[in-house]
């Protein structure tokens, strides 16, 4: 279809166009650019007069919006503005018309595009002179006010405006200088500081143009520091400043000088779309080495942020105070506050797709809203389904989700590896002292340098050892030559995976030994010397795999079906075409919490152990919660709290409690008998009768035959592997994740040689550890075609199945006493989670005079996700299960779950344990039924034979009024396969996500696409079994299909079971005693702690205001504004509307926080 040339948009049979093209003009058409000038004024002219005609015959049916983009042609043809117009076409009634460049320099503003609508901004080279006389002349609704446009090219007119409004900014001066005599200006200059008009600035100082366009700001530096400046300018290739060592200012020119701010190296560039919405993300500042860091596609790296209450306000301020619907600006974070150094105007975020659909979807609905009832196009502002976050519960009543706290396992890792070894050398202890471990008698060696120090010390004893051959030096040689290879390993992985973050899977511990080794380990020598040693634990491997990596942000994607609202009427944003390939996956379910999070009512917090594969996992899952784009590094650095302190999610393994030791040797001792297992020993082994157990007991029969067969399988592997190694074809087969055959083959043989002692008995405590093995080379190693593989898991499983849950605990008083031991903090944390959440202390929220527009502004969610090891998951499932939580004999629903989780076999990765609180408004604040908590619980990953074993859960929320009714709108729990919803579905009928939406385009209306479903058939007769999360099968970035070996076919990452529910009718005050019951009934060692804990929480209005470090929050905690009288939880202070996704501080280290970790809310 031709467009016409230089006109104002699609004139000729405007009303019988068809609506599924989108209306996007750009000028002429090139084959009619070298038209005489007369012609062309000549056509113009008729152009104006046909367009005119049609606007005057149109029936208001068929009246479109104009909308003109009047800028130079590379901001208008930029991908930002593109993609934003292209979705901008997508509604009904809007036209897009972009003014031709040659017409805005050359043509008079008569010969102009006629617009409805008009955005238009200043940059280099445009005249804004004539688009200000364009719009006295046509008079079109403004997006960005033109005349505060000449404000914003002149700093001082932009500080004045933010003082005058209030707005938080540095200190400055300003100085002027008159170009014939820049001599006479009041500017004295000494060598540690410059005085402007009376005011002292102090090195560091800046020193900015006053010109907004002249961006070679200079940042002057103190001698003690060396002196010099650094220079700052507009990006050319990757470098942003360089320094100088020049230390004296400029001596022409107008500036502004001002104090310098310590970021931390962060800048935050904020861009609001209107009043009530703001994008937030933060960049390496500028001023850091000039070096632009950029990503692997060579883009540069932005972090993603969440701005404060305060921020949200700010933004407000700016957007209004400067008349800019789109607008960007800088902030920076320093000292605890807040400070606006820049307003840019209009400004797009780049590469960010659910920014690209929100802000269409924003400008869209601005303009409708404005001119629709002008124009009499019937159009209606279109009613956002999740505005309040209210679901059906199973009473039947509709209720509000207030928090979601959700404990979750590691994603899949390479195999743990560990090595022991006693040292007594002088220069190990130097090593413990100058680390400070004689303060604990433990210390712990993660950092690069650390590392280091201990591979000096591994070679100066190698060469040592070499020399003397007497034994004078006690370290066994094979032990240190492995501590070298380990240290000197260099690993691909950890430049592929973690960027700069080296040494985040290696680490070296040391315990004080007063005594030496209490008695010979099974690596150790036979031979004990006297005096003190330190034990040196060397631990490696246990990164997240890139499968670890798919399986987490699937997850995360998947939780968000969670929070209600979005995915009900499958609504998709404009310019979505596929909810898996755009922005905020619009298409599928879960857009009720994205919408909540870019509206200030989702109050975030992730914490992760100090494990580098935990913190990774908990990248993967927010990138996938909050459709977040890019590399994991930037997301784990600003949005995931590392939170290592008082046990909350990390755990000494080396350190036993005294159950634990007891529980092991007992283990151990039965696992060494060389009979078949006796009535009396399922009475010892399982004194709980768990199915799980007995039945790997029935697999197992006689454990030390077991044992044999397995080391025997182990013999034959290894040989194997030897084998291929000698095999030329074989030599450089590369395994997954850059694995080689040789690392392979020094897994298994450290686990030949540990397996079986020199006694001939087994060491039951490696059962692990080849389980772990066996099962990841199952899974990804299965194209190397080892034989026997398949039994040795299988016996291994059975072993694992034992020796792992049983280590925790064997009858239900130790496993009580070890899961204390581990997780009474993270159930103080949870206790004080949902305490804080009824308690309502206006966590994000804004004064009520900022929300108008804002539907339910009051309201929020808090969300709490606490990513840990296996240990933390294990004891807080026991917990809960012989806790106290509740009577099995009193509750059916309760004793259905016991046995449910009786019969699973094994907490595999990403296993979840989720906690839902709900309130509903209709009773009484006083009343038990106000607040009800339900509790589900995710066995994780499916494992490679798990198919026809699968213990029978009963769905997720079962018999909740959502399935009684069957009405997809209701609720926020549609299943992730949208194309074949059964609610009847067993749990043995997984289905993989469907990688391409199963919706189907119908027709628009108003500002969104409408989808219609493929008509599912709901069953509501039999067991409604509701699957929240189906499993989750896709393909992992790093593997390479190989014929469908392996569990899963090797190419395919293994998908993850759906969540169950154990109970959906608790009480919160049942919880909160029980909780509270468990935590005082600990010992005395985790009360000290618990009050520590609570100290950290009591401290941390003071810390958030104290410390840049805030923790990861959508808000800042402000003061509760709520009239006296009102109970806590009366729904208060409103917000408005941001999409952001990132902590409040930008600059927060994931690693070592000290106690300046705030645990607020």
């Amino acid at each position: 279809m031709s467009e016409p040339c230089n006109g104002p948009g699609p004139v000729e049979e405007r009303g019988r166009i068809r609506r599924d093209v989108p209306r996007f003009v750009i000028g002429c058409e090139e084959d009619e650019q070298d038209m005489g000038q007369m012609e062309a004024g000549m056509k113009n002219e008729m152009l104006r007069q046909d367009d005119m005609e049609v606007y005057e015959n149109e029936s208001p049916s068929e009246r479109q919006i104009v909308v003109g983009i009047c800028a130079m042609m590379k901001k208008s043809k930029s991908k930002p503005m593109t993609q934003i117009l292209e979705r901008l076409c997508k509604f009904d009634y809007i036209d897009v018309v972009i003014f031709p460049e040659e017409v805005i320099l050359e043509e008079p503003v008569e010969k102009w595009p006629l617009c409805d609508c008009l955005i238009s901004f200043h940059s280099k080279g445009f005249p804004l002179d004539k688009a200000v006389e364009y719009a006295k002349l046509r008079n079109p609704m403004l997006i960005n006010d033109l005349n505060m446009q000449y404000f914003i090219q002149d700093r001082r007119e932009v500080y004045r405006i933010l003082q005058e409004e209030g707005i938080d900014l540095p200190r400055y001066g300003v100085l002027n200088r008159d170009p014939d005599n820049p001599e006479e200006c009041n500017l004295v200059e000494g060598e540690d500081h410059v005085e402007v008009n009376g005011e002292v600035f102090p090195k560091p100082f800046v020193e900015k143009p006053v010109c907004a366009e002249d961006h070679n700001v200079y940042i002057y530096y103190p001698t003690s520091a060396g002196g010099g400046s650094q220079r700052l300018f507009r990006k050319i290739g990757s470098r942003s400043s360089v320094y100088s060592p020049e230390s004296n200012v400029r001596k022409t020119g107008s500036y502004i000088y001002e104090e310098f701010m310590p970021t931390d190296g962060t800048d935050v560039k904020v861009y609001t779309v209107g009043p009530d919405y703001a994008h937030a993300e933060a960049r390496k500042s500028p001023a850091l080495d000039g070096k632009v860091e950029r990503d692997s596609e060579g883009k540069e790296i932005r972090y993603p942020v969440m701005l404060t209450a305060m921020e949200k306000l700010v933004a407000r301020k700016v957007c209004l105070a400067f008349k800019q619907t789109v607008c960007g600006f800088d902030l920076l974070r320093a000292n605890g506050h807040s400070y606006v150094c820049d307003v840019n105007g209009f400004s797009f975020v780049k590469n960010s797709m659910k920014y690209y659909d929100d802000c269409a979807k924003v400008l869209g609905n601005m303009v409708m809203r404005e001119l629709a009832p002008q124009l009499h196009i019937p159009w209606s502002i279109p009613m956002e389904a999740e505005d309040i976050p209210i679901v059906p519960t199973t009473s039947g009543t509709m209720m509000e989700l207030r928090c979601v706290i959700a404990i979750i396992r590691h994603g899949d890792r390479t195999p743990k590896q560990k090595m022991k070894m006693e040292v007594r050398h002088p220069l190990f202890f130097e090593l413990f002292k100058k680390y400070g471990g004689y303060k604990t008698g433990k210390l712990k060696l993660k950092k690069p340098k650390q590392l280091q120090e201990v591979l000096d010390i591994a070679r100066l004893l190698l060469v040592e050892l070499g020399q003397h051959n007497d034994c004078e030096i006690e370290e066994k040689k094979s032990k240190l030559e492995q501590l070298k290879t380990v240290l000197e390993m260099e690993s691909s992985l950890n430049v592929n995976q973690y960027g700069h973050f080296s040494g985040i899977n290696r680490k070296v511990q040391l315990t004080y030994l007063r005594n030496g080794q209490p008695k010979a380990s099974s690596e150790e020598e036979d031979c004990k010397k006297d005096g003190p040693s330190l034990l040196l634990v060397l631990k490696w491997g246990g990164e997240l795999t890139p499968a670890g990596r798919v399986q987490a942000e699937e997850l995360g994607r998947a939780f968000r079906c969670m929070y209600p609202g979005g995915q009900a009427r499958n609504r998709r944003s404009p310019g979505c075409e596929s909810p898996v390939d755009f922005g905020d996956f619009a298409g599928f379910p879960g857009c009720g919490l994205l919408r909540l999070h870019s509206t200030y009512r989702h109050d975030l917090k992730i914490y992760a152990s100090d494990e580098g594969r935990v913190q990774m996992t908990a990248a993967a899952f927010a990138k996938g919660l909050l459709a977040l784009e890019g590399e994991l590094t930037p997301i784990l650095v600003q949005m995931v709290k590392s939170a290592n302190m008082n046990g909350l999610l990390d755990s000494d393994s080396d350190s036993l409690t005294d159950c634990q030791q007891k529980v092991k040797a007992r283990l151990h001792e039965i696992m060494q008998k060389d009979q078949e297992f006796i009535q009396d020993d399922f009475q010892k082994l399982a004194p709980t009768g768990s199915p799980s157990l007995v039945n790997s007991m029935k697999v197992i029969e006689n454990p030390v035959k077991t044992c044999d067969k397995v080391y025997a399988l182990i013999q034959s592997l290894t040989s194997q592997i030897r084998k291929r190694l000698e095999d030329p074809k074989s030599a450089d087969l590369q395994l997954y994740h850059s694995e080689t055959l040789e690392l392979m083959l020094q897994r298994w043989s450290k686990l030949e040689r540990d397996f079986r002692m020199k006694n001939g008995r087994y060491d039951i405590s490696k059962i692990p550890d080849i389980y772990d093995c066996i099962k990841y080379d199952s899974q990804h190693n299965a194209s190397v075609g080892l034989e026997d593989t398949l039994e040795l898991f299988r016996l291994s499983r059975a072993l694992a199945d034992i020796v792992i849950p049983q280590e925790y605990g064997i009858n239900k008083a130790e496993k009580l006493d070890i899961a204390q031991a581990y997780c009474v903090p993270l159930m103080k944390k949870i206790y004080l989670d949902l305490q804080r959440t009824h308690e309502d202390e206006a966590v994000n929220k804004l004064h009520p005079l900022y929300s108008r527009g804002v539907m339910s502004p009051g309201r929020h969610v808090r969300t709490r996700l606490y990513f840990t090891s296996e240990s933390h998951v294990h004891s807080l499932l026991s917990m809960f299960r012989y806790g106290g939580l509740l009577d099995e004999v009193k509750d059916q629903q309760w004793k259905q779950a016991m046995d449910y989780l009786s019969a699973v076999t094994e907490l595999n990765y990403m296993t979840q344990i989720v906690i839902m609180l709900y309130e509903d408004n209709n009773k009484d604040p006083s009343s038990e039924e106000r607040f009800h908590v339900e509790l589900h619980f995710s066995p994780g990953v499916k494992g490679c034979e798990d198919e026809e074993n699968v213990p029978l859960g009963f769905g997720f929320r079962p018999a909740s009024s959502e399935n009684e009714d069957k009405k997809p709108n209701q609720g926020s729990l549609e299943d992730l396969s949208q194309d074949q919803t059964d609610d009847a579905l067993q749990v043995t009928e997984l289905i993989n996500l469907q990688r391409r939406s199963p919706m189907i385009r119908n027709r628009k209306t108003g500002s969104m696409e409408v989808l219609s479903e493929t008509s599912p058939n709901h069953s509501s007769k039999g067991c409604t079994s509701h699957r929240l999360f189906q499993s989750c099968s896709r393909q992992s970035p790093e593997i390479k299909p190989a014929g469908g070996l392996g569990f899963e076919g090797c190419s395919m990452v293994p998908s993850i079971y759906p969540l169950e529910t154990l109970h959906n009718s608790l009480s919160l005050k049942q919880v909160e005693e029980f909780l509270s019951k468990v935590c005082e009934s600990s010992g005395e060692a985790q009360a000290k702690t618990m009050k520590a804990l609570s100290g950290l929480f009591d401290s941390q209005s003071q810390t958030s205001l104290d410390s840049p470090q805030q923790p990861l929050s959508s808000s800042g905690s402000e003061a509760s504004l709520r009239p006296p009288g009102q109970p806590p939880w009366h729904g208060s202070i409103p917000s408005s509307a941001v999409s952001s996704a990132g902590p409040s501080s930008p600059t927060t280290d994931s690693s070592g926080l000290g106690l300046n970790f705030s645990f607020s809310e």
